[in-house]
């Protein structure tokens, strides 16, 4: 696959950028080496592998849940700027 200067302002165009003369050489230079890079790939033997899915064989290794107490409302409540007794108060940011 060719990296073009229709390319790079179809992809600039989706993405929302806009690239100077300079950039646009540079950007257009690295996604011919990545292009490349991945054309190269293609030339690996994969017959027999199977496909990853993960990194690693470890399954679940975060902690277990442990159930602790928590702040009561009065003591998270005492120091907030503004409250009821029940709610935080808090400056309306939505306008209707």
């Amino acid at each position: 696959m060719e990296v073009n200067d229709l390319l790079i302002d179809n992809l600039a165009k989706l993405s929302h950028l806009s690239f100077n003369e300079q950039e646009r050489k540079e950007i257009k230079a690295d996604l011919q080496e990545m292009i490349t890079f991945i054309e190269k790939l293609k030339e690996v033997n994969t017959d027999g592998v199977e496909p990853l899915l993960h990194m690693s064989d470890n399954v679940n290794v975060l902690r277990d849940d442990v159930v602790q107490g928590s702040v009561s409302r009065e003591e998270a409540l005492k120091n907030a700027p503004d409250s009821d007794g029940t709610f935080f108060k808090v400056p309306k940011v939505i306008k209707k």
